[in-house]
């Protein structure tokens, strides 16, 4: 399968985008292929419907989205939502990119975990006929702390995201050969 990873911050040392580049290579590793869109590096317009398809990477973000076959999002907790770079991200697609696609919702948050984020996601989901993975990823406190290979520091929150991964690659194979 092709995973698509979007990571919606636009900080250079963003915990949700060392979570997600742990997430793909994770999925590698499982024998899938995942794509990393960062969109600290793929900066985007502020979206506007009269110049949607004018931008060289609104249509890489697009191009990239279509062509996967599950896609994980990934977000900071701001002030109980997500970012204002993913939101823009999102309203750059439409049906077509999410139709009958499982998607992971993931994030990182200041606090203990980032739930108000991760629901707020799943709305904007299941508003573009994506399949929510019943389960998500929230790191947030100390659970936000990364080895400078990449990969978590604490072994719960290893487990705990590749138990979710191989949920949501699981859901996402099943849902692929119905399609």
């Amino acid at each position: 399968m092709r995973i698509v990873c979007i990571s919606g911050s636009n900080r250079k040392e963003a915990t949700s985008t060392k979570l997600v580049r742990y997430l793909a290579a994770s999925i590698q590793e499982k024998g899938h292929e995942a794509q990393v869109i960062d969109l600290n590096e793929l900066q985007l317009p502020l979206y506007s419907p009269d110049d949607a398809e004018q931008h060289t990477n609104v249509k890489l973000l697009r191009e990239s989205v279509l062509a996967a076959d599950a896609i994980v999002l990934a977000t900071p907790e701001y002030h109980g939502s997500i970012s204002g770079v993913l939101k823009n991200a999102l309203d750059y697609l439409s049906f077509d990119y999410f139709n009958n696609k499982v998607v992971l919702s993931v994030s990182s948050a200041g606090g203990a975990v980032g739930i108000s984020s991760l629901t707020h996601l799943q709305t904007i989901v299941r508003n573009v006929h994506g399949i929510n993975c019943p389960e998500w990823i929230s790191i947030g406190g100390d659970a936000r702390q990364f080895t400078a290979e990449g990969q978590p520091v604490q072994e719960q929150v290893i487990q705990r995201v590749q138990k979710t991964l191989n949920y949501f690659l699981n859901l996402s194979a099943s849902t692929r050969e119905l399609a």
